[in-house]
């Protein structure tokens, strides 16, 4: 019998994160994909055995390939280093610099290894905010070097702040996209809204550094694509339509980029200036023959500019020949396979498109540098990874592999 007083009940909020805690975990399609506040406390910031678990083929071919990238860097700068005089004729000289790289690589490693992936994904909107913050002050404090303003100097160190923006955007746009998901699956001009942190910072980067613009824009975009209603592939080739004309305009807006294409479109009719080191970097290639000249023997590397930065592949081909180049190149492609299965089994969706990112920007520099050695795309600054000499980029890389390690060792088995 009624008491004749209408009870009324709360509803409870349906996007509020402390409901979200109520529902049992075997409903939701992965665990974590909202923040949760009583996930992380301070008694686990940290992982007290951060190679408990891990993908030791990830590892171990990290570990092989910085060791590859030392030797190939002495076999390709000790003669150059050796006749030039601001380099102390000291033959260790760029050899010396990349292996201090390499500690301070491996000590950033263990940490990405080490700290909760919680930690990544709270600091995400702080890190975007900062390397944007970096990126200005490119163009206010920023060194020119090779007629390009993309470092800073500090204390009598060279940062490039568009090497740190390719991991940042991978912990940014990985929590970013589990929360904007309603505009990665909205119209086109939805989607453009949703995308804009991701197109402003590699628009930023792209001004005065193309090459490394379009590997954010793509690791952004990948992360994107795994994150989105895969009935919305239209929004993806509108904006590939629409980057791909950017970057026509930002290479036309420069006149070395310009040079560039003609000079990749027929380096022998420039022979001493825009085809020089393409030219060269195609003899060295040609002339390593099926095995190679052996390790040190290299000569075109005394024709060939800074044949120990983002033209090192040639080198490699000519020493080691092609067996020694396919080797190589399989060393990448195994570790872009557990990469790949390593996303496909992560924990949550955060640390899945982290794993998704961290591929992604293996694979498109490596595919570009190849690319550009043996003049399939024209000519642009893509270091090798982990092997091209180069501070910034050979910390940022094993950072990210750390993290990529992280999450293997949490992934569902």
């Amino acid at each position: 019998m009624s008491s004749g007083r209408n009870v009324r009940t709360k509803r409870p909020v349906s996007n509020g994160y402390r409901n979200i805690q109520k529902i049992p975990v075997k409903y939701r399609e992965h665990e974590n994909d909202i923040p949760e506040t009583s996930k992380l406390h301070g008694r686990n910031l940290f992982k007290l055995h951060p190679f408990r678990g891990v993908d030791y083929m990830v590892l171990a071919l990290v570990v092989i390939l910085v060791l590859f990238g030392l030797v190939m860097i002495f076999s390709s700068s000790y003669y150059y280093a050796m006749t030039e005089a601001k380099f102390y004729n000291d033959k260790f000289f760029f050899v010396t610099k990349q292996a201090k790289s390499a500690v301070l690589g491996l000590v950033a490693m263990l940490l990405c290894m080490s700290i909760n992936t919680e930690v990544f994904r709270r600091l995400s909107r702080l890190a975007y905010l900062l390397i944007g913050a970096l990126l200005l002050a490119v163009f206010a404090l920023g060194v020119v070097a090779n007629g390009a303003n993309r470092w800073l100097e500090f204390m009598g160190t060279s940062l490039q702040p568009s090497e740190f923006a390719k991991f940042m955007i991978i912990i940014f746009m990985s929590d970013y996209v589990i929360k904007n998901q309603r505009k990665l699956t909205g119209n086109f001009k939805t989607f453009i809204i949703g995308a804009f942190p991701l197109l402003a910072v590699a628009g930023l980067v792209a001004i005065e550094n193309l090459s490394t613009g379009i590997v954010i824009a793509v690791v952004g975009i990948a992360i994107m694509f795994v994150a989105s209603d895969t009935k919305r592939v239209r929004n993806f080739v509108a904006l590939g339509i629409f980057g791909a004309l950017g970057a026509i305009g930002f290479t036309l807006a420069k006149s070395y980029r310009r040079e560039r294409i003609t000079g990749w479109l027929n380096p022998w009719a420039d022979q001493t200036n825009t085809g020089y080191q393409i030219i060269q970097s195609l003899y060295a290639v040609a002339s390593g023959g099926l095995f190679g000249l052996g390790i040190g023997q290299s000569r075109q590397k005394t024709f060939i500019p800074e044949s120990y930065n983002d033209i090192i592949f040639a080198v490699i081909c000519e020493e080691l020949g092609l067996v020694g180049a396919l080797v190589v190149i399989m060393l990448f492609v195994l570790l872009i396979w557990r990469g790949t299965k390593i996303a496909m089994t992560a924990k949550d969706k955060y640390s899945s498109y982290c794993a998704t990112g961290i591929t992604a920007m293996i694979a498109v520099q490596v595919i570009i540098n190849i690319a550009v050695v043996t003049n399939s795309m024209p000519n642009t600054g893509m270091p090798m990874p982990f092997i091209s000499y180069g501070g910034t980029s050979l910390v940022v890389m094993m950072a990210s592999m750390g993290l990529l390690l992280n999450i293997s060792a949490d992934c569902r088995r």
